[in-house]
């Protein structure tokens, strides 16, 4: 290697592992106190309701008919729901969940390399201290992976270490993907859609593995690990860790999701919203902090090829009930998803007719 760009090459290192240093809250050292930059305005952090709703958790084992109604029933009056006897292994789940958490343990300058600020990278380490809303910045590091199909032609751009990361999350994803896709032909066979509407290009998309890192927070009672936000894709399936952080919007309240063991919490996103015409829904939801311990969840999310235009469902329209949103292609959602942000509010507001 010609000398002047090696030189080139370990600055450049130094300046990402600085950079990360600086900006990974799991790389930080321990805070006494909350900065400033953290603390949300009181009517931006309401508490969650002391309402005892919990989640339905629906059993996949049971039978068919029964499953399609409480996912469809769970679906409308919630929008979110727990899955169990799913089909992936409680190894895989284990597995995973202890990966990534070692991941999250390394030492910055380990983590460095993956650090990014670009956006427009499918595979990076970055944290939600570097996007601002208004002056306050929340308290969570993400390490986001994309995973193609198949996944062994896409792991080679993820984390060389822990050493099992690669492997471990190749076999978590896609038997994952596809409680996903079934619970799709579910969702489609409730609503009198063929069972394989969703399959092909609209889900023909990376599937997204988000990596939520939430390290313990001084003053978790002042800020947010991620505020409101309805998710961007068609389906979500999250491992929520055992330690107690996501809640739901329930009726102009906050509901908290109880943890299960080895269960997945399903959201719809918004482009399932456009594509049923509003039949299902997508819900805000957000993530808390906690004081003592960190929490580390995985979100798994299934998306639409780029250029695909995605509508309304032919067979959920009629003269009684109208297409309530315009058609547009994953790239066209993305972008003003992007510009307008993730409340349920504002990108109803930008889609619908």
């Amino acid at each position: 290697m010609d000398r002047s760009l090696a030189v080139n090459l370990r600055a450049e290192n130094e300046i990402k592992a600085s950079r990360a240093m600086a900006n990974l809250l799991s790389s930080a050292p321990s805070r006494a106190t909350l900065p400033d930059c953290f603390v949300f305005p009181p009517d931006q952090r309401p508490p969650a309701s002391s309402q005892a709703v919990s989640l339905p958790v629906i059993d996949l084992s049971r039978g068919r008919d029964e499953v399609r109604r409480a996912v469809l029933d769970a679906g409308r009056e919630l929008g979110f729901f727990q899955v169990v006897n799913h089909g992936v292994s409680a190894e895989a789940i284990r597995d995973m969940e202890a990966a990534c958490e070692e991941f999250f343990r390394l030492p910055a300058e380990e983590k460095a390399a993956f650090y990014s600020e670009d956006t427009g990278k499918p595979n990076r380490l970055f944290s939600s201290t570097t996007y601002e809303l208004g002056c306050e910045k929340y308290w969570r590091d993400c390490l986001r992976l994309a995973c193609g199909s198949p996944v062994g032609d896409t792991k080679n751009n993820w984390p060389d270490k822990p050493q099992k990361l690669r492997e471990v999350v190749e076999k978590f994803v896609e038997p994952t993907r596809g409680v996903g896709m079934e619970l799709l032909r579910l969702l489609c066979e409730g609503m009198g859609l063929r069972p394989d509407y969703f399959e092909g290009d609209l889900t023909g998309g990376d599937v997204i593995i988000n990596v939520n890192h939430y390290p313990p927070c001084p003053a978790p009672g002042l800020t947010l690990g991620l505020p409101p936000h309805c998710d961007r894709n068609l389906i979500t399936l999250l491992l929520q860790s055992t330690v107690p952080g996501l809640q739901v919007s329930y009726k102009g309240d906050w509901i908290n999701v109880e943890s299960v063991p080895n269960a997945f919490v399903v959201n719809f996103g918004h482009l399932l919203e456009i594509a049923t015409n509003g039949f299902l829904k997508s819900i805000e939801h957000r993530a808390m902090t906690n004081a003592a311990l960190a929490r580390t969840s995985v979100a798994t999310f299934i998306m639409p090829a780029a250029d695909i235009p995605i509508g309304p469902a032919e067979e959920l329209v009629c003269e009684g009930n109208p297409p309530r949103y315009r058609t547009v292609t994953f790239d066209e959602f993305m972008r003003v998803y992007k510009t307008v942000g993730a409340r349920r509010e504002s990108v109803e507001k930008a889609f619908k007719l």
